[in-house]
């Protein structure tokens, strides 16, 4: 009878077996290891949504004396908007998309969800009278493109139009807009090696307003925008964490991530 009982456990740990291995591989993936590209940052903005497809969410800064401490949030939060569809897992300092989620298109109206470098500033005003600036900063002029067509050569990129032999573009964000979205804003190193289709053209900027989705984009109030622009430093390796909060949560330790 003990033989019996014995036998029947091994038989039944050899049916659970597979799903528990199967469900360890999906936590292994969801929590993978940290990205080498936050070890060295040292100024952080948090973007967190309810969910894959919310348009509101918010927004805290955080920053540290160096990399061996921890991160101190600074400042309120502040609400902003993404993409009018919500997010998708975005090409950035993360790798590949993370399990479950929606990957980001060009056109789909969603902002990416990952890691992403912030790098330069932009803005309407002249660079000597812009201010106090610690990002490469911008002039959104006239001429000033994003282009956003998957078959130019220049997809993903900022450019002058005059500064290119051949405009090969079909279609392009317009830098210096006739209203004042990017009066203010902040480039996000998003798919920084310009895959056709996998989005272009992500921002921080002014938003219309709460609940307005932008195209992609992550927009706020036009004065917190100009907080958060002016307190970002291209030494401090500032990077931008925006993701739907259950997945923050279940990525904070792996990511080693700041409490909120």
């Amino acid at each position: 009878m003990t033989f019996r009982w014995i036998w029947a456990a091994v038989w039944l740990g050899s049916l659970l077996l597979p799903a528990f291995n199967a469900g360890s591989n999906v936590e292994q993936k969801e929590t993978r290891e940290f990205p080498p590209a936050l070890a060295q940052a040292r100024q952080m903005i948090v973007v967190t949504t309810p969910n894959w497809d919310a348009v509101d969410g918010v927004l805290q800064r955080y920053e540290r004396a160096s990399v061996k401490q921890g991160w101190q949030p600074v400042g309120e939060k502040i609400a902003i908007v993404v993409g009018r569809t919500g997010l998708a897992w975005g090409k950035g300092l993360h790798g590949d998309s993370l399990s479950d989620g929606p990957s980001k298109k060009e056109g789909d109206g969603k902002s990416p969800a990952g890691i992403f470098r912030l790098s330069a500033a932009f803005g309407y005003a002249a660079k000597p009278k812009a201010g106090a600036v610690k990002l490469p900063y911008l002039e959104a002029t006239p001429t000033l493109e994003c282009v956003d067509d998957v078959k130019s050569a220049h997809y993903n990129q900022v450019l002058e139009r005059g500064s290119v032999k051949r405009v090969d573009w079909q279609s392009s964000e317009q830098m210096r807009r006739a209203d004042e979205l990017y009066r203010w804003g902040v480039v996000v190193d998003h798919n920084a090696q310009r895959e056709a289709g996998c989005g272009s053209c992500i921002f921080l900027h002014i938003w219309s307003g709460a609940g307005k989705g932008t195209a992609g984009c992550t927009a706020m109030q036009a004065e917190k925008m100009e907080v958060v622009m002016r307190w970002l430093r291209r030494e401090q390796g500032p990077v931008l964490v925006q993701l739907p909060q259950a997945k923050f949560a279940r990525l904070q330790a792996a990511w080693r991530l700041p409490n909120q």
